[in-house]
């Protein structure tokens, strides 16, 4: 395992818009921000979610969409530079009303409602691609 050591910067709370996509807010924020490295946990509610499966052996991404309202029991993930952007690596576990529940890498997602807190490092972290997995990862 490659690790580094990096020390809490910034911490926020706040508080996401109606009707716009749930991770493009948390990218945006990132980059109003100057956050090229951290992490973040959010709940509340979405629809229309869009969460993305990485199949191992063929290398790519396969997407489903779901157009229904959620609730989001959470929201977890990082935020780290790609292609010189901020990127919030996010996954979900979304409730449906009958209590069942989907979950994934998040794509998108419709906000109806959403808190998150977000905990900046004092650190850069820029992915690269690494060849053995095909993923753009953290070059450790």
């Amino acid at each position: 395992m490659d690790y580094l050591e990096v020390d809490g910067a910034r911490e926020y709370v706040a508080r996401l818009d109606h009707d716009r996509d749930w991770r493009g807010q948390i990218e945006a924020f990132a980059a109003d921000q100057g956050i090229e490295a951290g992490f973040f946990m959010g709940i509340g509610a979405v629809s229309d979610a869009t969460l993305l499966f990485y199949d191992q052996h063929e290398q790519e991404y396969d997407d489903i969409t779901f157009d229904e309202h959620f609730e989001m029991t959470p929201a977890v993930g990082n935020i780290s530079m790609l292609d010189g952007e901020p990127f919030a690596h996010t996954h979900v576990v979304l409730s449906r009303e009958d209590g069942s529940t989907v979950a994934g890498h998040l794509d998108r997602a419709t906000t109806f409602a959403g808190e998150l807190y977000v905990r900046e490092f004092d650190a850069t972290l820029e992915r690269e691609h690494d060849e053995t997995t095909d993923l753009d990862l953290w070059p450790l």
